[in-house]
Parts: structure tokens; sequence; C-alpha cells
């Protein structure tokens, strides 16, 4: 019988250098921002092209240049709008995470002299937009990239993390003692006093 993948722990902290299937939107306060905007575009086109609005055919002329205002509004925002600061939390349940980011990984694994490596410096690039996220890692001997990747947000119970799968390639030179493998890594996005990712991720090696 073949033996099972062992998997092992590793600790990973992670500060940002400024420079998917996620739940995106909190949905009744952005429908209540859209019908808003959607009103005050219909009385701005009535009032400036004199409509009755007594007469329904009036009363319904604007309504395909309203439907382009909100197709605008949205297309806006979800290329732009959506990074605003003020906006996350109560609209957008998830932070902006772009960026490159700068730490270590701390593992538990043990040479055959018992001795622990020390942590090793790791840089994180993340891309994000509006509908996805991509993650790719990469440290003096290798280089991995998500395939997988999702929030976990739950202000209630104060959690608030990213997670994602991956697949980590080390360097060519180094394949005899370093084999391509998959993982995962759950972060913890921690926002005061200052933005960072702590958390652990697990391999099959």
């Amino acid at each position: 019988m073949a033996a099972s993948p062992c998997l092992h722990f590793r600790c990973l902290g992670l500060r940002r250098i400024r420079g998917l299937t996620m739940r995106n939107l909190n949905l009744k306060p952005f429908l209540l921002i859209l019908l808003g905007f959607s009103a005050l575009v219909w009385f701005a086109i009535a009032t400036a092209s004199g409509l009755n609005m007594k007469n329904l055919f009036d009363f319904m002329r604007p309504i395909p240049k309203v439907v382009t205002a909100d197709l605008l509004l949205i297309g806006f925002f979800m290329k732009w709008g959506w990074r605003w600061k003020w906006l996350q939390g109560w609209l957008v349940p998830f932070p902006d995470l772009n960026g490159t980011w700068q730490g270590q990984i701390q593992t538990n694994w043990k040479d055959s002299q018992g001795k622990m490596p020390g942590p090793i410096p790791v840089i994180l690039t993340i891309n994000q937009t509006f509908g996805r996220i991509s993650c790719v890692m990469r440290t003096a001997e290798m280089e991995s990239r998500s395939y997988v990747e999702g929030f976990c947000i739950d202000k209630e119970r104060q959690i608030s993390q990213l997670c994602y799968s991956y697949t980590s390639k080390p360097k060519a030179s180094l394949r005899d003692r370093s084999t391509p493998h998959d993982g995962t890594i759950l972060f913890n996005i921690i926002s005061k006093p200052v933005q960072k990712l702590e958390g652990e991720y697990w391999t099959q090696r």
C-alpha cells in the first residue's frame, strides 16, 4: 500500500511594500446606491429635456439613458471604485491587497541532525481585481503560483482571511533535493496598526 503524502507545516509573515469564488459585494447597500443614482439621472434628464411626467411616453423616454448611466457606473466601480478604502467593509466585504509584500517563512522541518532552518526571506506579489485574485510567491530557490483563491470574511466572528492553493516549482538546479509540489496557504489579514498578512501553509512534501 502506498504511503500517504506527508504534510509539513510552516509559519509565514508578510508586510506590504507600498508602491475565486468570493462574495464580492454587500448587495443591499449597492442596490440602494444604484437605485438612488438611477433616480437622480432620470430626474436630471427629465428636467433638462422639459418632459411632461404626466405623459407615460415622456415618463419612459429617459430609461435607455438611465440604463446606460447605470452600466457606466457599474463598470467604473468594478474597474476602480471598489478599491476606495471608504467603501471597504460596508459595501465591498474584502480588502484591497494589491501590491508587493515582503516577509519570511519559518518551517518546522528538521534535518537529519535535528536542526531547524532559520527564517527564509520571501516576496509575495498579489494581483487583485474586483472579481479575482492571483498570488505569486518567490524565494531565492523557488516560485509558486496560486490556482484556487478565495476570501473568508465574517465580521461577526472577526474573521478576515485569504486562502489559496498553489503549485511550487524550485529552480532547475535544485530539483535533486527540492521537488515541485502543491500546497495551501491560509493568511490572517491584519489591518491595524499596520496592514500585514500572517498565517500558515501546508505542503505535500
